[in-house]
Order: structure tokens, then sequence, then C-alpha cells
């Protein structure tokens, strides 16, 4: 029993040759039957953390009711979710990169079902509150260790299409969930609910333990510590690309946030929409979003990343200069609340996949951490955006609209003041994972091979590695050779 325990709780990291070291495209070369079981492992573990935060709101007259509670307190409840995701994040991004992913995925998920256990056992409002406060906490590790993962095996395009993927969970979620804890309630109370989330808990726990292996192998763990991640975060801050990109994330992310806060006052206060009215045009523009990520995963091969995510920015100001302007005067009605929503939730599923990509491109020993940050700066600044549309008043659409506009405008600056999209890079392929230089044939295996080229031309391009550029631009010591570099050097040798 106790080898197998130990199999299960530190199963051993993947083979050297599984964790394929990028080529120049960023392609690992894994199977697509790999690719596909490690998108529905992780988007599992992703969808743990908007389950816990959705699936009990249609709960919540119950709740008031059975706990002699105000809508107000019940609300509470929710914020200390959020509360906890963002501060979870924080903790539990570091500690991956001190002990691994597995462990702390394992360990937190368990802490879910103890979480969700107190909760559907909770005698006050009060006590609901704190437990929630640790289910959030503990639901924060799918979110930042399947990031992390991400990072662990694929840079580039490839981590950009896998990530395009998995938000296409983390939009379906939120919209389901509620509709999910519904069917839930017909069934049970709303104590319920969580004696269900213990379950999907546990679920996961089995979907870790047999289908995640581990992603970071020891000699690039993090040690020394309370301080070294301290460190870590300090000089992660420094960084002027990163800290610009995580506040064009969050302020988007605070964008989204206000439409959620006050939509609903909009469309059924102000316009008359009806409940089931207003949730379809609630999916309607999830779809947007969702359908964004997908397309997001085929046009980052044409196109650049940072200039997907400059387009998309520019989109959402200017959709939003157009809501703030006919919400303002009245103009096409409803029409023109509901068009430019659609517009700005569809560039937030282009931005969403392309920031952690380019935030994490250069923070492989470090990717727990950076993707905390990016991760607490999301859910941080997001809740500042839902309150302030409640302060500006529900009865007309002009606070949403300016709300979403001042966020849009404000991701703009950071984008172009902060990160810079010209000097933004880290779509190259990582050096090898050891950090050493790879061996003659490891080199060979990740030279993009030019069309029509066989096997004698492969020894030709890099016998024992002798040809390989080492002082152009396009490759580093310890890199494998770029197309461009390979061709340059065949043109070299061709001429002497």
């Amino acid at each position: 029993m106790l080898p197998l325990t130990y199999y299960l709780w530190k199963r051993p990291p993947l083979p050297a040759r599984t964790r394929a070291v990028p080529d120049a495209d960023g392609v690992t070369g894994l199977s697509r039957s790999t690719m596909i079981r490690r998108i529905l492992v992780l988007g599992a573990l992703t969808a743990l953390g908007p389950l816990t935060i959705d699936l009990y709101l249609p709960a919540f007259p119950d709740i008031a009711g059975d706990l002699g509670a105000t809508e107000a307190q019940v609300q509470l409840t929710l914020t200390g979710t959020l509360l906890g995701f963002a501060v979870g994040q924080l903790i539990l991004g570091p500690w991956s990169d001190a002990v691994g992913r597995r462990r702390p995925l394992i360990a937190a998920t368990l802490v879910h079902v103890v979480a969700s256990l107190l909760c559907a056992v909770a005698p006050t409002i009060e006590m609901l509150g704190v437990f929630r406060v640790l289910q959030g906490m503990a639901a924060a590790a799918g979110a930042v260790v399947s990031m992390a993962v991400v990072r662990d095996l694929y840079t580039g395009m490839p981590a950009i299409r896998l990530l395009s993927r998995l938000m296409l969970v983390t939009g379906v979620a939120p919209v389901l969930a509620p509709t999910l804890g519904g069917q839930v309630l017909q069934f049970t109370d709303w104590r319920g609910v969580f004696w269900v989330l213990a379950a999907l808990g546990l679920g996961l726990v089995a979907v870790v333990v047999f289908g995640l292996q581990e992603t970071l192998p020891e000699d690039r763990r993090r040690s020394g510590g309370v301080a070294d991640t301290l460190r870590t975060y300090g000089s992660i801050l420094r960084e002027r690309t990163f800290v610009g990109l995580m506040l064009t994330g969050g302020l988007m992310m605070a964008a989204l946030f206000g439409y959620i806060a006050g939509s609903s006052f909009v469309f059924q206060d102000v316009f008359g929409l009806s409940e089931q009215a207003y949730g379809i045009l609630f999916g309607v523009n999830s779809l947007g979003l969702i359908a964004a990520t997908q397309l997001n995963a085929r046009l980052v091969r044409r196109v650049r990343p940072q200039w997907i995510l400059v387009g998309a920015l520019v989109a959402a100001s200017v959709a939003a200069a157009l809501m703030v302007l006919f919400a303002a005067t009245g103009l096409l009605g409803i029409y023109g609340i509901a068009v430019p929503l659609f517009v700005i939730l569809t560039t937030v599923g282009f931005t969403m996949p392309n920031i952690p990509v380019l935030a994490l491109a250069g923070h492989s020993r470090s990717a727990g951490t950076a993707a905390a940050l990016l991760g607490a700066m999301n859910f941080a600044v997001g809740a500042v955006s839902a309150p302030l549309v409640g302060a500006f008043g529900t009865g007309s659409a002009v606070p949403m609209a300016a709300v979403m506009f001042a966020m849009s405008v404000l991701a703009v600056g950071a984008m172009f003041l902060v990160a810079r999209p010209k000097q933004i890079s880290g779509l190259e392929p990582d050096p090898p994972i050891t950090g050493e230089t790879p061996p003659p044939a490891a080199v060979e295996a990740h030279v993009p091979e030019p069309a029509g080229a066989g096997r004698r031309g492969r020894r030709r391009l890099a016998p024992g590695g002798a040809h390989r550029p080492a002082a152009t631009h396009d490759t580093a010591p310890g890199r494998p050779a770029t197309l461009p570099g390979v061709r340059r050097a065949r043109r070299q040798r061709s001429r002497s």
C-alpha cells in the first residue's frame, strides 16, 4: 500500500523524450491524442474554479431564508470566494514551483472537498462565508497550476492554441454553472449544491492522480522558502513587459466584471427584458467570447499574438465609446447597448489566451509564481469594477458603459505605454529543459526540415551539430537552430 501511495503522490516526471524541446515553431512533436488528453485533464481542472464560484448562485434566496441572512450577507459569501481565489493563486503558484505541480493540485483539491463538506453543514451565514473563502483558495489550484503546466510543456504557438482550447472551458463553465445549479436545486436544497462540489473535487483528485504526470522536473524547481518566493515576486514585478501585460489583462477582466455586475439591471430593469430573455442574451454574448478564443487558435498562425491583442484592445475601446454614446443619447435603444457589448466580449476572447503566453514566455523556472500574479491581478482589478457600476446607479446603462469604456481605454494605455508591443518577444523556442546544450541527435531532431529534404539532406544540414549556426541572431547557444539560420548556414557553405 505504501509504495502505491508514494507513486500516486509523487509520480515521476515525464521522460526527457516526452518533454521534447520545442522546435523553431514551438512544436513539441507530441501526438494529437496526447494533446487531446491534456486538454481534457487541464480543462477539467480549470472548470473547478468557475463551478465553485457560480454553481450556487441560484440558491441565494434559499440560503438567505434558511440561515436568516440578508441578501447583502449572502452576496458577501461570493465576494469571499473571489478573494480566496485570488489569494490562493498567490500561495499555490510559488508552491508548485518549489515542489512540482502534482502535489499542490492533489492537496488543494482535497482541501476543496473538505471545504465543500463544511459549507454543506454550515449552521450560520458567517460560518458559510469563512468556509467559502477556504473553498475559493483551494479551487485556485486548478487555474494557476494548469497554466503553469502549459508553460512547462509548450511555448509559442502550441501554448497559445492549447490555452485557446482551455479558454473554451473558462467561457462555457460560468454560463452553464448557474443552469446546472438550478437543475441540482430541483432535486435537493442549497446544501446539496455543496455536496455536488465535494463529489466533483473527489473526481478531480482521481483525474490528477491517474491522468496527469509531473511536468516540472526536480532540476527546474525553486527552493528557498518564503524569502525566495518574495524575491521571485519582486524580480517578476520589475519586468516592464510582464507588468504591462498583467495590467492589460486585469483591466480587460475589470471590463468583463463591469458587464457581469451591471447587465442584469440594465437589460431587465431599464429595457424590461424577462429573466429568460436576459439569459438568452447573456448566452449569446458568451458565445462571442468562446468563438473568439477558438478563432484565435487559428489566427496566431498568421499574426503575432501581441498584434492580435492590440487589435482586440482598440476594437474594445471603440465599441465601448459607442456604447457610452448610445447609452447617453438613447440612440438605437437596446441594440445600441447589446451590439457593442457583444463586440467587447468577443475581444476579451482574443485577450484571454494571448496575454498569459506572452507574459509567461520568459518564466520557465517560475511559471507558477508568474501565473499566480496574472490570476490574482485579474480578480483583484476585476473586483473593483463591480462596485463602481453600482456606486453610480443602475437606473440607466451609462454607468456600466462608462466603467467598461474607462477600463478598455486604460488597458490600451497599459499595452502601449507599459508593455510596448514592439518590444514583446517570447515566441522563440525555449532553451533545452536541462539548461545545457543538447547533444547532436537532439539538435538534429528539432531542426525544421525544408520541404522535399530527405535523410541525406538532413545529415548534410547538421552532421554532429557541426554546421549549426552559433553566431547569428537567429540562434543562441543552447537553442535549436531556426529555419532562417539553417538556410543562411547552407548559403555560406555553398559560397565557400
